[in-house]
This record gives C-alpha cells, structure tokens and sequence, in this order.
C-alpha cells in the first residue's frame, strides 16, 4: 500500500461512516495522490454521491467542511507527493507508478484477514467462548437475536444450532411483538440470551437487550467491539472486528467467532453427536441434499 493510501485509511480510522462516507473514503483511497487537490464537487463525482455528501462526510471526521479536510490533506503530504496521479518521485511510491500492489477490493479482503488474525490471538485464551458455549447449551431455550446488518449472522448461528440444541428460537424482526416473543422464551425456560450485535446498531437491539435483562435472561453478546453500544457490565461480551473498507461492512471474523461458538456449545451437549447423525440419517432418507 502506498503511503498516501495509508495516511488516508490511518484517517478513517475509528469514525463510524455510514455507507455513503464509505463510498467517500473508498474513492478518496483510490486516488490518494489526487485527494489533496480535489474540489468537493469533483470529489462527488468520482465517488457518485451528492456535494452536501461531501461535506457532512468531512464533518464526520471531525473536520469544519471539506476545505479543513483538504487543507489537513495538503498539509500532511510530503512535499514530494504532492501532485495530480504523477510519480511521488524517487521511491515516492505514486499512485500510478504501479508501486502499490494491491488494489482496493484486495486491501478490503487483507483487511479482513486482519480481523480474523486478531480473532486468533482473542481465542488464545478460550475460557470466554467456552463459558459462553456451556451457558448457551444448558438453557432449554436458546433465543438468538439479530436485528438489521446482524440479521444474516443470527439466522446462520440459528440454523446450524437447531440441529443439535432441542429448541432454538430466532429473533430477526424487530418491532411492537420481539418484547413479547422475547418473554414468551422466559416463559418457555430460557436462561440466555444470545445476540449478534453489529454496526449500524439499532436502537431496538438495546431496548431488547434491556428487556432480556429485566427479564432475567443472562445476555451473551457477538459484536464489532468490546465497547459496542450495546455492551453491558452484566453480560459476557465477546468482540469479532468487522472490516469497513468497502461500502458495507464486512462481518467475516463475526461469522466465525459465531461457528467456534457453536463448536463451544455443542461441546456442553452430550447429545449433539446423535442428533447430528440422526439428522443426516432423516436428510438422506428424504434425498435432501444433492451427492
């Protein structure tokens, strides 16, 4: 990676952008050695968003409009960086000398891997996912709640989950019932609650959250990070980063931390190895899967 792209992405770092800002950030990478020299309006442009899009964007990085965002860019250039795309000169590393070797979908991905390397080094120490896999299996209802961007993870968790544990119910949708469907799982014989909490965070996820507590389920929480939004002394939080160099963010260690979690909790029910098999045995009967 170049070292204007590097001075950029370090400059989104830690701003929660929604995915127009992202689309921004994206296209300012992408041309990290024009940046500096880009109207708001041609900024727009190249990124196909709006002018006002543009400037809310600098506000969002703290910056008073985008000319304290381009003058913090000039500013912070090396002075033989400065240019319009040409060669940053001997060793400069330009933008289209061809010097950086990975393209933008390539840095989103190496990114990702990141993540996951971090996730890694958190598992080194599996005491928390295995508390967690052991409170997940012993509840004979195991509500898992995913609300929006985390909808997709908690329906995967649910799925896989449901062919080992005796009754797992998914809270996908939010609205007036999910506190009613929430105490009708108290009622059944929950204990926990697990919840995929990822960025945007919605509102609802928090209230639901305090509901479950009020409740009296104890709260086992997948989110982006250790201080997410929803975090909550009384609850066993377990951080996965998810990537943010594309216009949409990228839940790759989330997914995974979720199937090692299944891992813990099948491992605190004895009988998930017979279930499992009798599942497969039913599948083949019914020739549901293709061989």
């Amino acid at each position: 990676m170049s070292s204007a792209s590097a001075r950029l992405l370090k400059l989104f770092e830690g701003h929660r952008l929604t995915p127009t800002q992202r689309r921004i950030a994206h296209c300012m990478v992408r041309q990290a050695g024009d940046a500096p020299f880009l109207s708001s309006v041609e900024l727009a442009e190249l990124a196909g968003v709006s002018q006002p899009s543009v400037t809310r964007f600098a506000v969002a990085l703290g910056f008073d409009g985008y000319p304290a965002l381009r003058r913090h860019l000039r500013a912070s250039a090396p002075a033989a960086g400065l240019g319009t795309g040409s060669s940053a000169g001997p060793g400069g590393g330009g933008e289209d000398d061809g010097s950086d070797p990975y393209n933008a979908y390539q840095q989103a991905v190496y990114a990702e891997i990141d993540n996951l390397r971090h996730l890694a080094t958190l598992l080194a120490d599996p005491a928390p996912v295995e508390r967690a896999g052991r409170l997940l299996a012993a509840s004979p209802v195991l509500p898992v709640l995913g609300l929006r961007a985390a909808s997709a993870q908690a329906r995967g968790f649910a799925y896989f989950a449901s062919k080992v544990h005796a009754d797992v119910r998914l809270l996908d949708e939010g609205g007036s019932m999910l506190a009613e469907r929430i105490d009708g799982c108290v009622r059944a014989g929950a204990d926990v609650l697990l919840c995929f909490a990822l960025p945007r965070h919605p509102k609802e996820v928090a209230e639901a959250l305090g509901h479950a507590r009020g409740a009296g389920l104890r709260i086992v929480t997948v989110a982006d990070s250790a201080f997410a939004p929803v975090a909550h002394p009384e609850d066993l939080l377990l951080p996965a980063a998810v990537g943010t160099g594309l216009a949409f963010d990228t839940a790759c260690a989330p997914m995974l931390l979720g199937r090692v979690l299944l891992e813990a909790m099948c491992d605190g029910l004895p009988e998930a190895q017979a279930r499992l098999e009798e599942f497969d045995a039913r599948a083949a009967e019914r020739g549901l899967f293709l061989e």
